[in-house]
């Protein structure tokens, strides 16, 4: 059996810090080199066996965290690591951890990266059949705190999984008009890149699984402690592909579009009353 790329020991989750900061170092030309934006895709990541006992854990799922069901994200439900088993979750603070940060920071090329312990948006996502993430920019700023987005790390969960069944994470170019490259979400493939404003990707195309198998992946989010108020916060951007039935986020421009026009006051106001009502 090949050697997986990161090398965690299965019963420990541990990782030799110096030995990822190594194989980061290795892997670093190439990814920071991406345009545009970098980013990089690893098959056999982590031991086979550690993702094995997160399939098992997750045949059996409680209630989620968050369920989307809107135009721009369909059929998709996420759950922190709380709510789930303990090899799930133990792999998940694990995916938080220094020698994870060390190899990420040494690959990225960005010092100071800081994992999300309240995993805000991330954990273990599962898209059903019919479900689709369309391309977007992320949300750049954690709120709680107070620091800036800068990379994201997916794990998938997938087996015998293939391009026919929908899934498929892409990366786009700057102005839409152009897939840049697409991988199918398949068991033990890692994919990580640099977030930003335009850093345009997404799962869009539906899921579509013959025996109606749900799409599974691991999504961890890292940060720096770079955000100031010259900087301005935005949600989930979505970006609609061209010659597609993909839908503008009118919702979400509404709503920054108001923010940008009114004192902050008014504009908490008049936002607690569009949510109330659903715009």
């Amino acid at each position: 059996m090949n050697q997986p790329l990161f090398r965690m020991d299965p019963d420990t989750l541990l990782v030799e810090v110096e030995e990822a900061r190594a194989l980061g170092k290795t892997l670093s030309e190439e990814y920071q080199s991406k345009q545009p934006f970098p980013y990089g895709c690893y098959d056999n990541f982590l031991p086979s066996s550690i993702l094995e006992d997160v399939i098992q854990d997750l045949s059996t799922l409680p209630a989620p965290e968050a369920v989307f069901d809107r135009s721009q994200e369909r059929y998709k439900a996420s759950y922190a690591p709380e709510r789930l088993p303990v090899h799930t979750r133990r792999l998940l603070y694990a995916l938080n951890s220094r020698p994870v940060i060390t190899f990420l920071e040494a690959l990225t090329g960005i010092k100071g990266l800081i994992p999300d312990p309240y995993f805000l948006g991330g954990g273990i996502h599962v898209t059903s059949t019919g479900g689709h993430l369309d391309i977007h920019a992320d949300f750049n700023h954690h709120v709680l705190m107070n620091l800036e987005r800068r990379i994201n790390v997916l794990i998938y969960l997938n087996k015998d999984w293939k391009a026919d069944y929908g899934g498929s994470f892409e990366i786009w170019n700057d102005d839409m008009s152009q897939c840049v490259e697409s991988f199918e979400p398949i068991f033990n493939r890692m994919c990580c890149f640099n977030t930003g404003s335009r850093s345009w990707h997404g799962n869009p195309k539906p899921v579509n699984h013959p025996n109606g198998v749900p799409r599974k992946s691991i999504a961890l989010y890292y940060y720096t402690a770079t955000w100031s108020d010259a900087k301005k916060a935005h949600t989930t951007h979505f970006q609609p592909r061209p010659n597609t039935i993909d839908k503008v986020d009118r919702t979400t421009e509404r709503k920054e579009f108001i923010k940008d026009i009114l004192p902050p006051a008014l504009y908490r106001r008049i936002a607690s009353k569009l949510n109330r009502i659903g715009l």
